[in-house]
């Protein structure tokens, strides 16, 4: 399956991909306090999209909920809305 990602300028970074039913459904992640909100078109409009927003932690149980918590740790990912998160270099330091 194909994931588009798509940097949304002043707004955060958007990645979607297409359902084997023709719908488009995706994420985008806000820079500023790093919530995210999960998109999906209506089906009948194209240009017509529903969204609901959610916490880092809301989003990490519907993750739970889909079962992909059995496959990354999140406990190890930083947040990136997280002002004191500094990323690492291939270092390790």
């Amino acid at each position: 399956m194909e994931v588009e990602r798509t940097s949304l300028p002043g707004i955060g970074l958007r990645h979607c991909f297409i359902t084997e039913r023709g719908r488009r459904v995706g994420v985008v992640t806000h820079h500023a306090g790093g919530h995210r909100d999960l998109v999906h078109d209506d089906g009948r409009d194209p240009d017509s999209t529903c969204s609901l927003t959610l916490t880092r932690s809301e989003a990490i149980a519907l993750a739970g909920l889909l079962g992909i918590l059995d496959i990354v740790d999140v406990a190890g990912c930083p947040d990136p809305g997280d002002a004191d998160h500094e990323p690492r270099n291939g270092s390790g330091s």
